[in-house]
């Protein structure tokens, strides 16, 4: 039987996922990495509503590498939270590994100033 890494994602998904739970003063950051784009959210679990957002599909990350374009989205999901008067969050790396684009991201979002 051959399992796919869509498949292994959605499994190791669905165990971190009982863990990670986000309130409104500490929201859960969702991360998702498709093959050209980054995408943050701010969730509040409890409400079920998404507190805020970031992804790299802006005009002014067209001609920049991966990775640039996902040190962008940390710092901007940082900037936005901040706005929003949320400085401490609980990291979902939505089943990727820690590493790479999902590390830069994150190492962005706590440079300006999340905690997790």
């Amino acid at each position: 039987m051959v399992i796919h890494n869509r498949t292994k994602r959605e499994k190791v998904k669905s165990r971190s996922r009982v863990a990670t739970r986000g309130t409104a003063t500490r929201p859960r950051l969702c991360v998702f990495r498709s093959n050209a784009e980054i995408y943050a959210q701010l969730i509040d679990d409890a409400s079920k509503t998404v507190l805020s957002s970031a992804s790299s599909l802006s005009k002014s990350t067209e001609k920049i590498s991966k990775t640039d374009k996902s040190k962008k989205v940390g710092i901007a999901i940082a900037e936005k939270a901040k706005a929003a008067g949320i400085s401490a969050v609980v990291f979902d790396r939505n089943g990727f590994l820690y590493h790479g684009r999902i590390k830069v991201l994150a190492d962005a979002a706590r440079e300006g100033g999340l905690v997790f």
